[in-house]
């Protein structure tokens, strides 16, 4: 399974890719997606192409998105919950079932513990994967998105195996209408280049 994680937001929008084949996790790519200041509605549309370039060029299963938390600034909380609704539509409009986690969940799942840092997932990242060098913090997230949905899943299957959930229980799908992604010129989508 090819599992890509997004972790959207109006300047930058991570995303990393990796393949679950069993227990093990092979790196993929990685990168990030860098959005110009303007007016909103160019912003949310410039991320909204990129994420579905980036959909489409993985050839992943699922996509992973982190579910946004309400911070101290409000302002910030709806800036980045209309990003997140922009990436989420851009993959399901390439046909990708989407599941969400929260940050808790992300970090202790990669860290171990609630309240790690940023410096701590990019560390921690690069450990499991094995990376010759560590990914920014972006597309470290994105990545930790992608080893949360794959240690979740193994979960679930070992839970099923052993009767504890039905055998029903299963990742959610995308909803039946879909809307082709139209290829756009002129996009600013820049690859990570982690291992070559």
């Amino acid at each position: 399974m090819r599992i890509l994680g997004i972790d959207p937001g109006l300047n930058t929008t991570g995303y990393g890719l990796l393949q679950a084949q069993g227990q093990r996790l092979h790196y993929q790519a990685s990168g990030a997606i860098r959005i110009a200041r303007g007016p909103l509605p160019e912003r949310l549309k410039v991320l909204f192409d990129g994420v579905s370039t980036v959909a489409r060029e993985s050839g992943a299963d699922v996509a992973v998105v982190e579910i946004v938390f309400v911070n101290v600034n409000p302002q910030s909380t709806l800036l980045l919950g209309q990003a997140r609704g922009a990436a989420i539509a851009a993959l399901v409009a390439a046909g990708l079932p989407v599941v969400e986690y929260t940050a808790l969940q992300l970090k202790k799942a990669v860290v171990g513990h609630g309240r790690a840092s940023k410096q701590q997932m990019q560390q921690m990242v690069t450990r499991l994967l094995s990376l010759p060098g560590q990914p920014g913090p972006d597309a470290a997230d994105a990545l930790g998105l992608a080893i949360c949905h794959a240690q979740n899943r193994g979960t679930l299957s070992a839970l099923q195996r052993s009767g504890a959930l039905p055998a029903a229980t299963k990742t959610p799908s995308p909803a039946d209408g879909r809307v082709d992604a139209e290829t756009l010129r002129g996009m600013r989508v820049r690859k990570g280049r982690l291992l070559g």
